[in-house]
């Protein structure tokens, strides 16, 4: 490296640590102005979660459970969902135990890294045990090598040799079961890849060590528990929903020919972030043309054209809760008479759809009924082309045969 390339990189430092204390002054150099800890949920809510959990398992069952790793690269740390659900901590390299006989759940935590938290800020770690319990009203902190230690005692005393952990694969940021599973069915057919799930990998180091375990899967249980949602889990799914549909309001008023479809997806990221989003609950999904004939079509390179039609999916991540939202409206503002007469036609479909749905049906029940009432509206609609008609009986006639199926 020469002198003067040596000189530009300590001035760059320098001009960084006094940036620091300029920043910093007036307080405390290691105070750090950010919440420790979730204020969605109390340690009450937390701890009632758990509980149904300690129900599902019996009083001689055990459970693991893996939070989510550092994440690679320049990228913020985002808890898996089952983790956060449990606990509410985001602490990367976390594990969960919860003992069904004697109702305890013991959190082990990585040991605190100071130099790492001098330069991106505190983490709850195994040195934080009083705060985190009262945070989150777990019972017990421990560090995370004890896990295993913990494990082996109570194999040496004859405890139940019964042990649930998740199977499935953990969403992550961005993640549902049925992506992670195909990037685990992806990763397992590359010949030169082969990598098996995080969840595979640790049920095999268990076995290895403790051979005496019996092996049960906990998603079930942890899926009953999550299907049924609290009073807060609802307000924060309400917020991700209004995100969502602030974000298509925008994107409307701001559609215009010759836009590319990913300055949608900067706008609508824009009035996420803006209004509290952590991060996307998907990728947007913003198709023109006869792109919107792909369900996930995800590219976003396309320049929108006049007399088009657009298709916008898209929704934020708040608080590790999330909505799902699509809409389509004319790139030019107004529909045309064929484009009208298509889109109400779907509408009342659509219609067909939400009125259907009630508390106790079930989906079968409300595909069935929905596809009744599509059927009337058929009849009863006047499409201006055969093609029309033709892809109007074609999209009834599919939807009853998949409703029949469920």
């Amino acid at each position: 490296m020469s002198c003067r390339i040596r000189e530009a990189a300590r001035a760059v430092v320098v001009a960084g640590a006094l940036a620091a204390f300029l920043a910093g002054a007036g307080g405390s150099s290691r105070a750090q102005d950010v919440p420790s800890f979730t204020s969605d949920f109390p340690p009450e809510e937390l701890a009632a979660r758990r509980s149904l959990l300690f129900d599902a398992m019996g009083t001689e069952g055990l459970a693991v459970l893996q939070g989510a790793p550092s994440p690679p690269g320049y990228t913020r740390f985002r808890q898996s969902n089952e983790f956060y659900y449990l606990t509410g901590i985001e602490s990367p390299h976390a594990y969960l135990l919860l003992d069904g006989g004697s109702r305890r759940a013991t959190l082990f935590l990585p040991h605190r890294n100071l130099a790492r938290e001098a330069s991106e800020g505190k983490l709850l770690s195994a040195e934080d045990a009083d705060l985190v319990k009262r945070l989150s009203g777990l019972d017990e902190v421990q560090p995370t090598e004890m896990l295993l230690e913990d494990l082996a005692r109570r194999g040496r005393t004859g405890a139940s040799h019964r042990l649930y952990t998740p199977l499935r694969p953990a969403e992550g940021a961005s993640m549902s079961r049925d992506l992670a599973l195909r990037q685990v069915a992806d990763s397992g057919n590359d010949p030169g890849d082969g990598q098996t799930s995080r969840e595979g990998r640790f049920v095999r180091l268990l076995l290895e060590r403790f051979p005496w375990l019996e092996v049960k899967d906990l998603t079930p249980a942890l899926d009953a528990a999550r299907l049924i949602k609290s009073p807060r889990e609802i307000a924060l799914i309400k917020r991700a929903t209004r995100l969502a549909c602030l974000a298509l309001q925008e994107a409307m008023r701001s559609t215009v020919p010759g836009l590319y479809e990913h300055e949608l997806d900067g706008l609508a990221k824009f009035v996420f972030f803006r209004n509290g989003a952590q991060g996307e609950a998907y990728y947007s999904l913003i198709a023109s043309g006869l792109n919107a004939v792909y369900p996930h079509y995800n590219a976003g390179k396309r320049r929108m054209k006049d007399g088009e039609l657009l298709l916008m999916d898209f929704a934020p991540d708040v608080g590790y809760y999330m909505s799902d939202i699509t809409r389509m409206w004319p790139v030019n503002g107004r529909f045309s008479s064929g484009q009208r007469e298509l889109y109400g036609f779907y509408l009342a479909c659509y219609r067909a759809i939400l009125k259907a749905i009630r508390p106790g049906a079930t989906p079968g029940a409300i595909m069935k009924e929905a596809a009744g009432d599509m059927e009337k509206v058929l009849a009863g609609a006047r499409l201006s082309k055969p093609a029309y008609e033709a892809a109007a009986r074609d999209f009834v006639k599919r939807y009853r045969e998949a409703a029949e199926t469920r």
